[in-house]
């Protein structure tokens, strides 16, 4: 099975701790770096060859992973010249399997990796999103009102739910086939064209845990708690 881990980004939102190094290389619980654990764990599931999508800082990227041996997979690289966003980079990627997974460089969460491969490739999908539901609290009274201004209902502090993606893929080859090479085309793109087109595009909701490190309180959240998250995530620390 083959990944493909988007490690590009600037990570301006994760600033300071990105000023000198790669978000992805930023280190939790004082050993791993974020990345480093996005590979153990694709590597337990069953993805013998990673492919890193590289671009600001690429060559420390490059430096610190290697070929990969050293976590017991083959890893090469796909280097972007600009930026391409997030489905632009697969573009560049000239030996990609007919299925392959995708998924953002700086997420921690427990999925099964190998299940939801195995589901898209099984049901024949061209593209499976994995959907987390999220809930937002609005910490003021919420006004709905008519053209003419008359009060129609409010809400005091309320929850809102909805369900996002986790920055997490499987892709059939034909999808990015499709796409011209070279050119910056994002997930929205992608959903926005799949919706225009009628395309099928599979949400598989997904209930465990799942953290975006993309600010600083998330990090330090991480940082903070990582014993506990290596528990969840299944990596022994001994």
């Amino acid at each position: 099975m083959r990944a493909v881990i988007l490690a590009g980004g600037k990570g301006t939102r994760l600033r300071p701790y990105t000023t000198l190094i790669p978000k992805p290389l930023v280190p939790l619980g004082g050993k791993y770096s974020i990345l480093e654990l996005i590979i153990l764990q694709l590597k337990r599931a069953g993805f013998t060859h990673v492919t890193l999508a590289v671009n600001h800082l690429s060559q420390l990227i490059m430096a610190y992973f290697g070929d990969g041996s050293r976590l017991g997979v083959e890893l090469d690289y796909s280097l972007e010249e600009v930026e391409l966003s997030t489905i632009g980079p697969l573009t560049l990627i000239k030996d990609l399997p007919d299925d392959f997974l995708v998924m953002n460089g700086d997420i921690l969460c427990d999925l099964d990796y190998r299940s939801f491969y195995e589901r898209h490739v099984t049901e024949g999908r061209k593209v499976s999103v994995s959907a987390f539901r999220r809930e937002v609290k609005i910490d003021f009274g919420v006004l709905g009102y008519d053209e003419s201004g008359q009060l129609t209902s409010f809400s005091e502090k309320p929850t809102y739910r909805f369900d996002v993606s986790m920055g997490i893929y499987c892709i059939n080859r034909t999808v990015i086939e499709s796409l011209p090479v070279g050119k910056p085309y994002g997930f929205d793109n992608l959903m926005h064209d799949g919706l225009q087109k009628r395309e099928l595009v599979h949400i598989q909701p997904f209930g465990g845990y799942w953290l975006d490190i993309g600010r600083p309180d998330d990090y330090q959240f991480a940082d903070d708690n990582f014993a506990e998250l290596a528990g969840k995530l299944g990596i022994d620390l001994d």
